[in-house]
């Protein structure tokens, strides 16, 4: 599963200009990873005449358009909401945006200057567990969030069903279920939208 989370990341980056690199290509099996084994990817975009990040936490991909160098880590559970608690459980998952994985990435970047971002299923839905959760990523040095349902819209509107993507199993198989119907450009949007509608309360008119 790993293999095909950091496939949607490193297509969703490469769709909007990013040259990408994964610095690892290797499993590690008992032992901790070392500093510069805890970036999943480095992203660069040479068309981005000025970095800058952005103040606020959750990214779309407008966020990216200022964006010039970030260093990347993808956690995939697609059946989980990412909690603070989640981070108390297993605070490893924030060595990436630490001193030395920083190094690392500076070597292959050239520059001190880079974001930190970390690509993840969904936050809590909840406002105040959200907004706890947003502050402590903050705090840990996090510079925004990307979820994996902003990176499959983004793939979803990229794939031209008029394309052979043969050199990617990932946009072909996208181009297939379109192709077929399946999905469709703007299905996401939809669902998002319904779900919307249902937590939306109905308001009464007033008396007379």
């Amino acid at each position: 599963m790993s293999s095909v989370n950091e496939s949607i990341v490193r297509e969703f980056f490469e769709s909007l200009g990013y040259l990408t690199s994964q610095p690892r290509k290797y499993m590690i099996p008992g032992r901790q990873k070392e500093a510069g084994e805890e970036v999943d990817i480095i992203v660069f975009n040479p068309s981005v005449p000025e970095h800058m990040v952005p103040e606020h936490m959750v990214w779309t991909v407008k966020d990216l358009k200022n964006i010039a160098r970030a260093v990347v880590a993808i956690r995939g559970w697609h059946t989980e909401r990412f909690y603070a608690s989640t981070l108390e459980q297993t605070p490893e998952i924030l060595r990436f945006t630490e001193a030395g994985s920083l190094r690392a990435a500076e070597k292959l970047l050239g520059s001190s200057s880079m974001a930190k971002v970390l690509c993840l299923p969904k936050l809590a839905a909840s406002g105040e567990l959200k907004s706890k959760t947003i502050k402590i990523l903050r705090e840990r040095g996090v510079d925004g969030v990307i979820s994996f349902q902003t990176m499959l819209q983004a793939l979803l509107t990229h794939v031209d069903t008029n394309k052979n993507y043969e050199k990617s199993d990932l946009l072909q198989i996208i181009r297939i279920l379109k192709n077929y119907d399946f999905i469709k450009d703007n299905q996401l949007d939809l669902f998002t939208k319904k779900r919307h509608k249902k937590t939306t309360a109905k308001k009464t008119p007033d008396t007379l």
